[in-house]
């Protein structure tokens, strides 16, 4: 079984997507091995699975949960779309 990757410099959503938008810059790369870019994958699911749970546990304000509606609602006509 593969060692889970250490994801636990990542404490806040800002980080995650941060560090998200990098595997995916790594991963375009085609100088990037195909096992290396498995790595990235199996680090980029555990990095989805902690923004889920933050999001999970995170009080937002009104007006914050106004805003993520909006958004996901964006992102659906924007697949849809397509």
């Amino acid at each position: 079984m593969a060692k889970k990757p250490d994801i636990s410099q990542f404490k806040t959503f800002d980080q995650i997507s941060g560090r998200l938008d990098q595997i995916i810059d790594q991963v375009k790369d085609k100088d990037t091995s195909l096992e290396r870019s498995l790595d990235l994958f199996d680090e980029a699911i555990a990095l989805g699975s902690a923004a889920v749970d933050l999001v999970d546990t995170t009080d937002f304000t009104p007006e914050e949960e106004a805003r993520l509606l909006e958004a996901e609602q964006s992102d659906q006509g924007v697949v849809a779309a397509q």
